[in-house]
């Protein structure tokens, strides 16, 4: 049977030392129930594949819209900044004649031009190192299908990236979460922690920082730990670092600054984020270890070849002026200073500040946030508009945590911003389900 981590469908089971997930068939799904023709049934894969915890209230959001009501979609990660216009005018100036397959590690002009910015955030590697993939998605589950075989095991700080469990049951991998936790602003957890879930089975670490969903940028102390604990272990760090131009109060550090474990790193980038293209699904798979880059380009040759259009945006992109993040940066550093801010003056609510990316995660006084966010689209306006955010359960994978926590992306001008909290205080307020209980301390806002 796959193993791929929590799903929040409810045809999956956790253990109960709560290490992975044993995917089961729901009684709706079974062999005889699900069939076309004679008896043709879709795989036990396709049946665990998890729903996308972000997009699973579209439906929701859509009847509102029909209704007349306007939602403020803070549980999508995507951003309202301009995408930067000399990017497009790159593919609109183009001649091209036929547009061709380009070489399936991207186009070299492309990769040996990618070098140069890699270079400016302290990244030294060669263009033959890097296979552009499509969107970084893409980079994910090529690090996946080439570091780690069926029923292996890899650990992932929680909360994390939805979507990493749909990669796990794709490539039939067991997702081992070690939970952080609000109260420290979700911090690395202890390394000792780390070495209790290590087995045989384990094969490599994933983390991502600045994080999705939680906004907290690892410090160098940190990345140095994971550093140590994976050349005792033998283990791959995959590093997803789509967010890196976006550190508010911290340095960023990538897994490639950390000198002597260049053979276990594999980065995954994405320009998705970083230039607010998240259309255009250009990513980057990035790794120094020729074994792994080898396994990689087999699989790229499946595929064929990244997004050509696409890799014209990339390569533009990088002749962007170094100061063009100033603007993007402090925007996003003044929408989380007001989000937070607002969050944390409702009664009973917190959240911790996010040191990057533009996600936080707070918790409400609310006794199931998967209920509650459905009811803010299904049964609740505030002067005809309501906001959207993301249930927090759908990105732990321990069974019964962040129930009561959610996932907002600031993604949103300011005046929109101000007014989605002000719809959220005031749903709040009106929700029946209110839970009347003051979680944290005055101390743990600072």
């Amino acid at each position: 049977m796959w193993r791929g981590g929590r799903t929040p469908s409810e045809g999956v089971e956790r253990s109960e030392t709560g290490r992975g997930a044993h995917p089961t068939i729901p009684a709706t799904h079974n062999r005889f129930s699900i069939t076309f023709g004679r008896m043709l049934q879709i795989s036990q894969r396709g049946q665990v594949m998890p729903p996308s915890p972000i997009r699973k209230l579209v439906p929701y959001a859509e009847a509102a819209k029909k209704k007349g009501i306007k939602v403020f979609h803070l549980n999508i990660g995507q951003p309202d900044i301009e995408t930067p216009p000399a990017i497009l005018d790159a593919v609109r100036k183009t001649d091209i004649k036929v547009l061709e397959y380009s070489h399936s590690a991207g186009n070299e002009s492309y990769r040996r031009k990618i070098v140069s910015y890699y270079k400016r955030v302290g990244i030294n590697i060669s263009y033959d190192q890097i296979i552009i993939t499509t969107g970084g998605s893409e980079a994910i589950m090529f690090a996946f299908f080439c570091c780690l075989d069926p029923g292996d095991e890899v650990i992932i700080p929680e909360p994390f990236y939805a979507n990493y469990n749909g990669f796990a049951v794709a490539a039939g991998v067991n997702v081992i979460p070690i939970t952080s936790h609000i109260e420290t602003g979700f911090a690395l957890p202890p390394i000792e922690d780390f070495e209790k879930l290590i087995t045989p089975k384990t094969k490599a670490i994933v983390i991502c920082s600045p994080n999705n969903p939680t906004g907290y940028l690892y410090k160098r102390s940190e990345m140095e730990a994971l550093k140590q604990i994976c050349l005792d272990h033998d283990l791959y760090l995959f590093s997803d670092e789509a967010y890196r131009e976006f550190c508010y109060d911290g340095e960023y550090i990538s897994a490639m600054h950390l000198q002597g474990l260049e053979q276990n790193v594999i980065l995954m980038d994405t320009i998705s984020k970083r230039y607010s293209a998240c259309g255009a699904r250009l990513g980057a798979f990035v790794t120094k270890n020729k074994t792994v880059y080898d396994a990689a380009m087999k699989f790229a040759q499946a595929r064929l070849s990244p997004p050509g259009l696409a890799q014209i945006m990339g390569e533009a992109a990088v002749d962007l002026p170094e100061h063009y993040f100033d603007g993007p940066k402090a925007e996003y550093m003044a929408r989380r200073n007001l989000l937070v801010s607002r969050l944390n003056a409702m009664p009973g609510v917190f959240c911790p500040r996010p040191g990057g990316a533009f996600y936080a995660i707070a918790r409400l006084p609310v006794d199931d946030s998967d209920k509650f966010c459905q009811w803010l689209l299904e049964s609740f306006s505030y002067k005809d508009q309501t906001v959207m955010l993301a249930p927090a359960t759908g990105f732990y994978g321990t069974k019964g945590l962040g129930k009561n926590e959610v996932r907002l992306a600031y993604v949103l001008n300011l005046q929109s911003i101000n007014a989605a909290m002000d719809c959220l205080e005031n749903a709040l307020q009106s929700y029946p389900q209110r839970v009347q209980k003051n979680y944290v301390s005055d101390s743990l806002l600072s």
